[in-house]
């Protein structure tokens, strides 16, 4: 078993990894990431795509971690599109529809409509051309994002986030500019479970966790996986918290 600490979005969180995720997914996958950007000869993009709560930001963070523990893999560094959320003021101010009623965008916080997808398209375009740029992040705990948190230079990126590879207008064109592809799925009630955990340790107390995942989260989980493209490779989270390939 392989424990990693990691700090995302202003929230510690410990993840264990089998021993087997390791040497039968996680490092091969990262050799095959190598070998693809030494044949370009440029920086790589990867996307990985899953539903809120399936632990892709910490996935992703300790991909980065376990490439640079491996002197023949090309190190990678691990971003994530959580960074374009809108501000809070803007979803404050603006609302949306769900389920044919209007709503305040803050109270669907996390779906698709409450990201500047202009933005991160405009910025994901950069890094796909190899660019040395700045990057965001986002601070649950400020409830916004933080601008040029991060500097984008390493030759394998890969950047996580829900809707990475949602199947509608505007966000399928992000697949576009990807390298290779990763999506994540789940059980439903899991990524419940998960969630709530996360909402609480936000500084919310349980009733309203609840709430805000059954109202908000919950939506949001059901188009990551029902509406998401298919990628290069599928894994799956199973109940017991094991990655697994998918058949």
């Amino acid at each position: 078993m392989k424990s990693f600490d990691v700090n995302i979005n202003g929230i510690e969180v410990n993840a264990v990894y089998s021993d087997t995720a390791v040497n039968d997914i996680f490092l091969p996958l990262l050799k095959s990431l190598s070998e693809l950007q030494r044949k370009k000869g440029s920086r790589i993009l990867v996307m990985l795509a899953a539903p809120p709560g399936a632990g892709k930001s910490t996935l992703a963070s300790f991909l980065e971690k376990l490439s640079k523990e491996h002197d023949e893999l090309v190190d990678v560094q691990a971003i994530g599109m959580d960074g374009f959320h809108r501000r809070q003021e803007y979803l404050l101010e603006h609302f949306a529809e769900r389920d044919g009623e209007k709503v305040r965008m803050v109270d669907i916080k996390g779906a698709p409509v409450t990201f500047d997808l202009e933005k991160l398209t405009a910025e994901v375009k950069r890094v796909a051309a190899g660019e040395k740029c700045g990057w965001p992040s986002y601070d649950r705990h400020l409830h916004n994002p933080v601008e040029d948190t991060y500097h984008v230079e390493a030759d394998i990126v890969i950047l996580e986030g829900n809707y990475l590879l949602l199947d509608e207008d505007g966000w399928r064109d992000l697949k576009n500019y990807a390298d290779y592809t990763i999506k994540v799925t789940a059980d439903e009630n899991f990524l419940r479970d998960r969630l709530i955990d996360r909402k609480i340790k936000s500084g919310n107390t349980e009733e309203k966790a609840i709430h805000f995942v059954d109202y908000s989260d919950m939506a949001n989980v059901r188009i990551c996986l029902d509406n998401s493209a298919e990628a290069d490779m599928t894994l799956v989270v199973s109940n017991d918290g094991e990655y697994l390939i998918a058949q």
